[in-house]
């Protein structure tokens, strides 16, 4: 993991690796400026619809308010939920420049089953932590359990997704499940890593983009099979 990490940050700079990075975190903004705006109006409205509209304004500040706190609790979901739609993109530039042999026989993920592969994490990350949140706040009182059981449910999420991202370039959807139950270890260390990146404040803009370079590493290093 500690290869793949430097090797990954190694080729930040490379100009696909950027544009993806460029084009996630514009991606990523967008969302939560929609997020905030939606909240904005829809309080707005809410608040007039009552005949409350001397509250109006408050209502949009306090939407706005719990949309940012929204988005600092959704930002790992949506973030790679986004760099999913991008992730086929890193993968080849990973490859082309340290694994042209594999590079030689993938198979480009298309645009739309990489939207649905994110699409699918973002959803399985909210619905297993919101299922989970009796226990995080449960967990509260020991007060390390919260972090170790929101490190272990999301590394095990994340290591999921992110191996996918690259096994679907060189395996058939049919192959898919067996490859997974082969590499449930491999890949719950690789999701802790990359959990543990996405918490990380400042780092975790390009958090996304850098797990799905270990990733790529990662696949490769232990054989692809």
């Amino acid at each position: 993991m500690l290869r793949a990490l430097a090797l990954s940050i190694g080729q930040l700079g490379d100009p696909p690796v950027l544009r993806v990075l460029a084009k996630s975190l514009g991606l990523t903004v967008v969302v939560f400026l929609a997020l905030g705006g939606g909240g904005w109006w829809g309080a707005r409205a809410l608040a007039q619809s009552y005949g409350a509209g001397g509250w109006s304004e408050l209502a949009g500040v306090a939407a706005v308010f719990v949309a940012l706190l929204a988005s600092w609790l959704l930002f790992r979901a949506v973030a790679i939920a986004v760099v999913g739609i991008f992730a086929d993109e890193v993968v080849e530039a990973v490859e082309q420049r340290h694994y042209p042999a594999a590079l030689a026989t993938a198979r480009p993920v298309p645009i739309a089953r990489g939207a649905a592969m994110g699409l699918g994490s973002a959803a399985r990350t909210l619905l297993v932590n919101l299922a989970l949140s009796p226990l995080y706040i449960a967990l509260l009182v020991t007060g390390v359990g919260t972090a170790a059981a929101f490190f272990v449910v999301n590394g095990w999420l994340l290591g999921r997704d992110l191996g996918d991202m690259v096994a679907a370039r060189h395996h058939p959807r049919a192959a898919m499940r067996d490859w997974r139950s082969g590499t449930r270890g491999g890949r719950f260390m690789l999701g802790l890593a990359g959990t543990a990146l996405l918490v990380v404040p400042l780092v975790n803009l390009v958090a996304p983009v850098l797990a799905a370079a270990m990733a790529t590493h990662w696949y490769h290093m232990r054989g692809r099979g």
